[in-house]
């Protein structure tokens, strides 16, 4: 693959993460323990940088960063470096929602095609009947992620209206309201019906409504100039047990189609007061919420299925989604959390209400195993279990989890000796595909080989391959990380279709290919 031949160049890049800055805790504050935790954490993942922030009872008692902003740049993260926080701008988009209803403007039961006429769900009794909480609560029918290469890899060319309008050819696996299957297109329509409700588009009220008087001077939304805000970090893949940065921030960060579902970036400082005045120190004088619609949002809307690890590890017995918050209990305790992930940026925020009490966690790598090792490491702490069940503790829990023997069907096949399909070798299969949410895409010739390019997602273009008897893409960038099958058949009235599938059984679900269904238009131009 190209990530190996890019691994390389950033081998050695590991030696500068210890560049460093730590902000003091609360006066009084046993700040050791958190230390011990957070610096595990960096050394064991070799993390490119890392934020972690604590409330004990309503006090900030710990804050923390570590590492820089891109690998090699020398720039330090501090407790008011921009982070993306990805899907925990979920419950800021529901956040914005409740306010709304709070104001009159809006209701949870009301139809979504009150606020967008131009909704279409691939089923019409479920158009006519879907309602705004059913945005937020996967449990539209669509699959795992469904569509959500409509939004990433960023950058691409789709819009809002791109989204809405695919909505109606994506068909679901299963039936409305039936079960939990998490997606982001969802909440992409939440977002508009915001700006509908709301009378502005959707950043201008995240700004007016939760960044505004909550104290979150550095979040960002919509579009804006890094030059003009600074101090922005930057997403990272691994590189042998180095950190490269990737897809770095341009002159221009865009109004992407996102936003609602995972688009927001903001800071550690943010984050902390995010997580105490809106909800676990609210001001009773001035609410940013009524007592009514914290418990709309905190309340269990769809359940979801528990895993061996949530039993073995904190005994929960009950688990769902609320209005973008997942919610469960650990060790007897009632936690409200969620992470999010984008490629090469990682967070987490949990809560523990009846405490008064939780923390946040922000890395700008590849972190998942990082997140969730730290994450359960500073969860303990907060319970007041055994000081044993540290980072490094759950650290090789995950590591025998991983050793586990796998059934074959569940391996990424070895694709190694592959090689490039030639451009006569390709025959009929060359041309231009189209699918009904996604558009075009071309299977033509270029530069001496045969080659794979979407029109409106640049970074899905690449050089098509042969692996034994299949083919496959080999993307052209390397951040791009789960590379496809290419199959190819006849449909019932005659013509010819493309489908792809996912060749590691591990790939992030937002890679949706199973999804497409591309028909062949005609030849190459």
């Amino acid at each position: 693959m190209s990530i190996r031949r890019r691994a390389s160049l950033g081998a050695g890049l590991w030696l500068l993460v210890g560049v460093a800055q730590a902000t003091a805790p609360a006066p009084g504050a046993d700040s050791a323990a958190y230390d011990r935790l957070f610096q595990q954490a960096m050394d064991h993942y070799h993390l490119p940088g890392l934020a972690v922030g604590v409330i004990e009872d309503g006090q900030v008692v710990y804050r923390r960063t570590a590492g820089e902003r891109a690998a090699g740049g020398g720039a330090a993260i501090d407790a008011d470096t921009l982070f993306k926080i990805a899907s925990n701008s979920k419950a800021m988009t529901t956040g914005l929602l409740a306010r709304l209803v709070d104001q009159g403007r809006l209701a949870w039961d009301d139809p979504v095609t009150k606020y967008l006429p131009e909704f279409r769900m691939h089923d019409p009794w479920v158009t006519r009947n879907i309602q705004v909480r059913d945005l937020l609560i996967h449990n539209s029918g669509l699959g795992l992620g469904a569509g959500d290469l409509m939004l990433w890899p960023e950058p691409n060319a789709f819009t809002r209206a791109d989204i809405v309008a695919g909505l109606a050819h994506l068909r679901p696996p299963h039936s409305f309201r039936a079960h939990y299957a998490y997606d982001n297109l969802m909440y992409v329509v939440a977002g508009e019906v915001a700006a509908r409700a709301g009378g502005k588009p959707y950043d201008q009220l995240v700004r007016e409504q939760v960044f505004a008087p909550l104290g979150m001077r550095r979040c960002q939304v919509g579009a804006w100039r890094p030059a003009a805000v600074g101090n922005l970090a930057q997403p990272h893949m691994r590189a042998g047990r180095g950190n490269l940065p990737v897809r770095e921030d341009g002159d221009l960060v865009a109004d992407v189609p996102s936003m609602a579902a995972g688009g927001i970036r903001c800071s550690l400082n943010d984050m902390l007061a995010w997580m105490d005045r809106a909800w676990l120190r609210p001001d009773p004088e001035r609410p940013w919420l009524s007592e009514t619609q914290r418990r709309a949002v905190w309340s269990l809307h769809t359940p979801m299925p528990i895993s061996q690890r949530m039993r073995d590890w904190d005994n929960t017995h009950l688990y769902g989604y609320g209005y973008g918050w997942r919610l469960s209990d650990v060790d007897g305790q009632w936690k409200v959390a969620h992470t999010g992930t984008l490629m090469g940026m990682y967070s987490s925020l949990v809560l523990l209400p009846d405490r008064r009490s939780g923390f946040v966690i922000l890395i700008n790598g590849e972190g998942e195993a990082a997140r969730t090792a730290l994450g359960e490491a500073l969860q303990k702490r907060l319970l007041g279990a055994d000081p044993a069940l540290d980072t490094l503790h759950y650290a090789a829990a995950l590591e025998r989890e991983a050793a586990q023997p796998r059934p074959p069907a569940a391996r990424k096949p070895d694709t190694s000796a592959r090689q490039p399909v030639t451009i006569a070798a390709a025959g009929p299969r060359a041309g231009v595909y189209r699918d009904p949410w996604f558009g075009e895409a071309t299977l033509c010739p270029a530069d001496g080989s045969l080659r794979f390019t979407a029109a409106k997602s640049p970074l899905l273009r690449g050089r098509v391959m042969q692996s034994g008897g299949r083919w496959l893409v080999d993307w052209d960038d390397a951040s791009v990380d789960a590379e496809p099958w290419l199959d190819f058949a006849t449909a019932r009235d005659g013509h010819a279709t493309m489908h792809l599938a996912a060749i590691d059984p591990d790939a992030d679900f937002s890679y949706d290919y199973a999804d497409l269904e591309f028909r062949r238009l005609g030849g190459c131009p």
